[in-house]
């Protein structure tokens, strides 16, 4: 349970940093960023769809479509078409967090059938180090986030 409560508070924290971005902030990319505000929040939302789809394959990931604006190596630079708006990308994030966690729930001991490698440095064997990183991972990118809203002048 502790994961869980986890994954709550790094929510809680990430939705405090975006109730600081202006409006207008979320597609400015002050120099010495890699991304934007609104490639971080559609980021930490697929990823944490994509982990959890991944090690509980009975659970349905949403907007799947987004995976192409907001998967690892993807970039606002290269954007083609309809991205989401910072109110859809913000109400996906709250509707999120309960279906992962009922998803999670009495799930977290579950052996994953093969384990999840992070390049040659990590490697996790269950569910609930799958969800461990998911809470650093969403973390990392609220703090980036927290960073471009001082670089951008909150």
């Amino acid at each position: 349970m502790a994961t869980i409560e986890q994954l709550k508070f790094a929510r809680m924290y990430t939705m405090g940093r975006l109730s600081q971005a202006k409006e207008d902030a979320w597609d400015k990319q002050p120099m010495g960023f890699n991304n934007t505000i609104r490639w971080n929040v559609g980021h930490i939302y697929c990823t944490l769809e994509s982990f959890t789809s991944t090690v509980l394959p009975t659970y349905k990931p949403q907007h799947q479509e987004w995976q192409a604006l907001f998967a690892r190596g993807t970039s606002p630079v290269n954007w083609e078409g309809q991205v989401p708006s910072n109110e859809e990308l913000i109400a996906a994030l709250e509707d999120q967090m309960p279906r992962v966690v009922e998803a999670l729930e009495g799930n977290l001991d579950q052996t994953l059938p093969e384990p999840l490698k992070i390049g040659d440095m990590l490697t996790m064997g269950t569910v609930d180090a799958v969800i461990q990183f998911a809470v650093w991972h969403e973390g990392l990118h609220a703090g980036v986030i927290h960073g471009l809203n001082r670089a951008i002048g909150e």
